[in-house]
């Protein structure tokens, strides 16, 4: 099928797999998770990592202090992500979507070689102009990216389903729980436009939880966990 293809893979209802509950907050290793899940269950995988690389980077100067929140994170190395995407590949439905959170620093120095033995496919970017300014040894950083990554065939007709979403997404977090939180009316719209109502929504490093309260919020279900945090449902 083309890109241009109308058809779209019938997913399977949405079930509770091992005794992972859907809809709820999960203390777990990631790839523990992903592992208990079948193949192609779910159109869309989130993916924030809280990279090494990065924090090796920031360990310099002054940097190092200010990231102190980050550095409590379990950090994730190259091989650790690479073992992530592996999985994430398999529970990915045929033209499912995984939005892969990077900053700058990963973008322009290592992306390529996370993905370069995956199948999946970059198809488009957006910029979350977080509205903030941050951190940055020359210009500094105001923004992080989402790439978005599929998994052939590849295909946008029939499977992206909004069309008004731009490339630069303005939404400013009030007050934040979390050091990595992420907006939620901009992972609200990506889900409505790669899923239906119904359709399992995964993410296996959630952090604040903003893709479960999305989810929720258009009438998706939701697997994820992450190594800190409790274990309480979202009702």
């Amino acid at each position: 099928m083309s890109v241009f293809s109308s058809e779209r893979t019938i997913i399977p209802p949405a079930v509770v797999v091992d005794g992972m509950r859907l809809d709820s907050k999960q203390c777990m290793d990631g790839r523990d998770l992903l592992n208990r899940l079948p193949n192609q269950c779910t159109p869309l995988v989130f993916f924030d990592p809280q990279y090494r690389q990065v924090l090796d980077k920031q360990s310099y100067g002054n940097e190092g202090v200010r990231q102190q929140g980050r550095a409590l994170l379990s950090q994730m190395t190259e091989d650790v992500i690479k073992e992530f995407l592996v999985e994430i590949e398999r529970v990915l439905t045929p033209s499912g979507h995984l939005m892969l959170w990077v900053d700058k620093y990963i973008l322009c120095s290592c992306l390529n070689s996370l993905i370069n033995k995956s199948t999946l496919r970059i198809v488009d970017m957006i910029t979350w102009n977080k509205k903030r300014m941050g951190m940055g040894y020359r210009t500094r950083r105001c923004s992080e990216h989402i790439v978005v990554l599929q998994r052939p065939p590849i295909r946008a007709k029939g499977i992206w389903q909004l069309h008004n979403i731009p490339d630069v997404w303005d939404e400013k977090i009030g007050s934040r729980t979390h050091t990595h939180e992420k907006p939620i009316e901009l992972q609200k719209r990506l889900i409505q436009a790669t899923t239906c109502v119904g359709d399992l929504v995964v993410d296996p490093a959630a952090g604040s939880y903003s893709v479960l309260l999305a989810a929720l919020s258009v009438d998706r279900h939701f697997v994820g966990c992450d190594t800190a945090g409790d274990n309480d449902g979202v009702n």
